[in-house]
């Protein structure tokens, strides 16, 4: 447990899926490819929920299947695979179809992303598990945060190739060529992780003679934990801030000029924020203090919602996005540990697969956002955002953390 290749290879693989994941950002390049096509604020909230949301449904076939697995590695290979593909040939459609096909680019788009995040479901258990049979608990928050500063770094050099890019090329074959580049880029990530040293896993579950049976099961499981519940509850009323962040792009792209390079630099921003923050997030977490990891985060995406109301600058959107960075990873990294913690050894792709599944329900709030949008105003769209976040900020503070080495 603990071995610092597998402790490299994480870190890589987060660099590398930085880099080819933050070229299709639901907060900035991805809302200006969909209006681009002519889509409406209804569909970019729909293709940010399925780029961020998209494995909800398979997360829990998932763990009904994992939690016999003694090694998880030999599917998550497969998985990578068909994620490298679906965004590869994203790029391919846009190049091939382009602005003259308008509607099935659109719509070649919306099946890449779904593919690529459906895929995710099954990945997002695989990892965690393999997460937690390699490090140990305190070493765990260390090497997260790690991962997340360099997948910052990642992000600054993603940022710097996308505003290169859309300066260089004219749309939409920019946008095709973010793709296809990234998509290989992403490849290295996923390489790398595949060559992780996984240990077989002793405590299995027998699975259940049908999935239903184990939906059953699941159900009186988190019924049973008070502490699973209040968990839930607290980050799924955290992804509040997606109510918003799809649009806030659009809006800055009203109020001042977004060129290419504005574009870059709100990226690397962003990238910025969350790397910086991870020296505070990684400092609490080798503490014990993943509750306050939570805390700080979602009070800071209230300050960056807040800001979006009057924001008229570029300035005050770098501040936005830095805030969101920041506040994104600190939330991905309390998330991920405080499950950890309170989840039984036999049980935990269960206990991962209930909380990512009913948390991940957070990452559709784009649509109702796209919605809001549509039909009113910019204001009652912040408004409701910070009201999804208020009441995060509150259960939060009633999380309870079990101490373990």
């Amino acid at each position: 447990m603990d071995k610092f290749s597998n402790h490299i290879k994480n870190i890589l693989h987060g660099f590398f899926l930085a880099i080819g994941t933050t070229i299709a950002e639901p907060s900035t390049i991805l809302p200006l490819i969909v209006n681009y096509f002519g889509g409406s604020s209804m569909l970019v909230g729909f293709f940010a929920a399925l780029l961020r949301g998209g494995a909800i449904v398979v997360q829990l076939f998932a763990a009904f299947h994992a939690q016999s697995y003694q090694l998880m590695m030999p599917y998550l290979r497969r998985i990578f695979f068909i994620r490298f593909l679906s965004w590869f040939l994203i790029g391919v459609a846009i190049t091939v179809f382009g602005e003259n096909y308008p509607n099935i680019t659109l719509a070649s788009i919306g099946f890449g992303l779904f593919m690529f995040s459906f895929s995710a479901g099954f990945a997002a258990i695989y990892f965690r598990e393999i997460m937690a049979k390699i490090f140990s608990h305190k070493f765990r928050g260390k090497t997260m945060a790690y991962r997340q500063f360099f997948s910052g770094a990642g992000g600054l050099l993603s940022g710097a190739l996308a505003a290169w890019i859309l300066e260089s090329f004219e749309a939409p074959q920019s946008y095709g060529y973010l793709f296809i580049i990234s998509s290989f880029i992403m490849g290295l990530g996923y390489l790398a992780f595949a060559l992780v040293d996984e240990p077989i896993k002793e405590q299995t579950s027998k699975k259940e003679g049908s999935f239903r049976d184990f939906l059953h099961n699941s159900y009186a499981l988190l019924k049973a934990d008070k502490r699973l519940q209040f968990q839930t509850a607290t980050f799924l009323l955290a992804y509040g801030y997606l109510i918003a962040l799809p649009f806030i792009i659009l809006d800055a792209q009203q109020k001042i000029n977004l060129d290419g390079i504005a574009i870059g630099s709100l990226i690397t921003t962003q990238m910025v924020g969350a790397m910086l923050s991870n020296f505070l997030w990684g400092s609490l977490s080798g503490r014990g203090k993943d509750k306050l990891t939570a805390i700080i985060s979602i009070f800071l995406q209230l300050v960056a919602i807040s800001t979006a109301f009057n924001a008229s600058s570029l300035f005050e959107y770098t501040v936005i996005f830095f805030l969101i960075g920041a506040s994104m990873d600190g939330n991905r990294i309390a998330s991920s540990n405080l499950i950890l913690k309170i989840a039984p050894a036999d049980k935990r792709p269960v206990y991962i697969a209930l909380q990512m599944n009913i948390v991940s329900l957070g990452m559709f709030f784009s649509i109702a956002g796209g919605v809001i949008l549509h039909y009113l105003n910019y204001n009652i769209l912040y408004g409701s955002s910070i009201a999804v976040l208020l009441g995060a900020l509150f259960l939060s503070f009633k999380l309870e953390v079990p101490s373990r080495d």
